[in-house]
């Protein structure tokens, strides 16, 4: 998981900054949720009461110490009595997000969990989710109900009729376990709605679990103009790909070629959202570049690369109604508008855990003919000639696949027949 970038960003710089994410990507409400760090020297900062989320400035954010005074214009928090009790409970925990996202939400007044068994990241990110039985929020017996979930060791607590509470060491990392959660929610949803959802066994967790052989390093020397380009336009998709939802904070991975043997690849733990262009990592010849952990996908990537001189581009991603065809044995049948046709072809479908061990097998199985494929339990793998071009397959198969699950619930689908697809390849795809 990745860490904040900034050790030295104030408290009140840190909770504006998360609170404007997941106001933003609608992940809580004005008047819904709170954010709290604790200090080294044991004082809470927190959002403060009755201040609307969506305006939040650092001036507003207030600091409780340790006897119990306040400083700050502003009444703390309602619910600082339970961000306190966690605190005393665990003292691994630096900062806590809680918030009434859509899809926990709904979990929450089902009295259930996500099973993060979904993806071998959620498990790893999030664990194994608790529950906290209702009680009356900012109470003594609410408090009492978390801390007795959080005693038990999970890092992310869902509350009855209420929402959600995540801790960990500090509150990027927290902000991170919660968004892979909201996101694991959302998919289960978007999936039951396509049929039964397939989860992960124990072997299937550990093979994930494995790391692969590490990269040896090299030194690049210096970057020349193209390559510099190339950083900075695989950093504005990867951007606006978070900004879409296309991408999560601890999620996807972006590349594009450089030369017949070196490729660039974003970094290995390191928020999707934050990433600058030093930070990508370039790798030639099977190497790295020293002193960055690139991409676990970087082998993936490089084998496909290695196979397809004509593939320019490579995108793993997350996207919520992609991923929810991933989880189950629903096609994601492309036919459905001319676009969708000509960008995705025939979309495939890959066996879990092929990517982990069989990259040559995956590269042998996509091309640009068939430039997408469903990874079972892993999100979706796009290629393309340009980053442009994977991009925009990849925001093409998201809004397909929210087409093919919307349409369930108006009437049966027809795709479009044999001889309309025939017609659109001789009119707009070269035939090899």
């Amino acid at each position: 998981m990745s860490s904040s970038r900034g050790p030295l960003v104030h408290p009140r710089d840190e909770i504006m900054q998360i609170m404007q994410r997941i106001y933003r990507y609608r992940m809580t409400t004005t008047s819904g949720g709170n954010l709290s760090i604790r200090d080294d020297n044991g004082d809470i900062w927190i959002t403060p009461a009755r201040v609307d989320k969506g305006t939040l400035r650092r001036d507003d954010i207030v600091c409780v110490h340790g006897d119990g005074t306040v400083t700050g214009p502003h009444r703390p928090s309602s619910e600082f009595p339970f961000h306190r009790a966690i605190y005393q409970t665990r003292p691994d925990l630096g900062g806590i997000v809680h918030a009434h996202s859509v899809a926990l939400v709904a979990f929450s007044i089902t009295a259930s969990v996500p099973d993060t068994r979904l993806f071998h990241k959620a498990r790893r990110v999030c664990g194994q989710p608790g529950f906290a039985p209702y009680a009356l929020p900012g109470s003594q017996a609410l408090a009492d109900s978390i801390v007795r979930s959080f005693a038990q060791g999970p890092h992310c607590v869902l509350l009855e009729n209420h929402g959600v509470v995540v801790g960990d060491t500090g509150l990027q990392a927290a902000f991170e376990r919660f968004e892979t959660l909201e996101f694991t929610a959302k998919t289960i949803i978007k999936a039951r709605m396509l049929g039964d959802v397939r989860y992960l066994n124990d072997d299937q967790l550990q093979l994930a679990q494995r790391d692969g052989s590490p990269l040896a390093e090299f030194s690049p020397g210096r970057a020349s103009s193209a390559e510099k380009e190339l950083r900075r336009e695989l950093c504005a998709f990867l951007h606006r790909g978070y900004r879409n939802r296309l991408m999560i904070s601890t999620e996807g991975s972006f590349s594009a070629r450089v030369s017949d043997d070196a490729f660039l690849i974003t970094p290995a733990r390191l928020d999707r959202h934050s990433v600058v262009p030093d930070d990508v990592v370039l790798v030639r010849g099977g190497a790295c570049e020293s002193g960055k952990t690139p991409s676990r996908a970087a082998v993936l990537h490089q084998a496909i690369y290695r196979r397809h001189p004509d593939v320019s581009a490579i995108v793993n991603a997350y996207t919520v109604n992609a991923t929810a065809f991933s989880v189950t044995d629903a096609p994601l049948d492309s036919r459905t508008i001319p676009e969708s046709y000509l960008l995705l072809r025939d979309v495939q479908r890959l066996p879990y855990g092929l990517q982990f061990t069989a990259e040559d097998e995956v590269a042998r199985r996509v091309s640009l003919e068939q430039p997408v494929a469903l990874l079972e339990n892993d999100g979706v793998l796009v290629c393309g000639t340009s980053v442009l071009d994977a991009f925009d397959r990849l925001e093409v198969l998201e809004s397909t696949a929210e087409t093919l699950i919307n349409g369930r619930f108006v009437g049966p689908a027809a795709p479009m027949p044999d001889a309309a697809i025939d017609e659109l390849r001789a009119a707009f795809l070269q035939e090899t």
